[in-house]
């Protein structure tokens, strides 16, 4: 499956910008000698030779675009009702399991009740789409907020899209 990603990071410009959510994406997808691959792999916005993912699957996105911008906004708006909208389709999941579910049957993960539970707690992958600029998920909001006021020079930072397979 696909889904888009976002990279919050720190840069001067944006071939920086790109170049440090390039190095975000690597890490999830296993490239760096000391990560866990969570995606199968990733292309970003710039990449123009794929007929499968990226522009060719959602469409023309910024590359990459400053968070107080209005591109950047938007991405950052996209980013953070994904973020909700996961969370709560599997804690809803979760509720529906303990309410209906016996201890047997969620034991044999019965409705996938079990994958549901993993979710809600993950850290990276498929129920995560928006990570800092050290690959780690940004999971709930005063992590971003935090995030958000870290930045002294609201102009360098930078949110990054990617298309992710998993």
């Amino acid at each position: 499956m696909h889904m888009v990603i976002y990279a919050l990071v720190e840069a001067s410009t944006e071939d920086e910008a790109l170049a440090a959510g390039k190095a975000v994406f690597s890490r999830l997808v296993g490239a760096d000698p000391h990560s866990t691959a969570v995606f199968d792999y990733f292309v970003t916005f710039d990449e123009n030779d794929t007929t499968v993912a990226g522009k060719a699957r959602w469409g023309d996105l910024p590359t990459a675009a400053p968070v107080n911008s209005e591109d950047g906004g938007e991405l950052l708006d996209q980013a953070w009702n994904a973020t909700k909208e996961e969370f709560q389709q599997n804690l809803d999941r979760v509720k529906e399991a303990l309410d209906e579910l016996s201890d047997e049957a969620i034991m044999h993960d019965e409705d996938l009740a079990r994958h549901a539970f993993r979710q809600v707690g993950a850290y990276e992958g498929p129920s995560i789409p928006m990570y800092d600029q050290h690959a780690q998920g940004i999971r709930h909001r005063g992590q971003l907020d935090r995030i958000l006021q870290e930045d002294g020079d609201s102009q360098t930072l930078w949110i990054v899209p990617a298309d992710v397979h998993y």
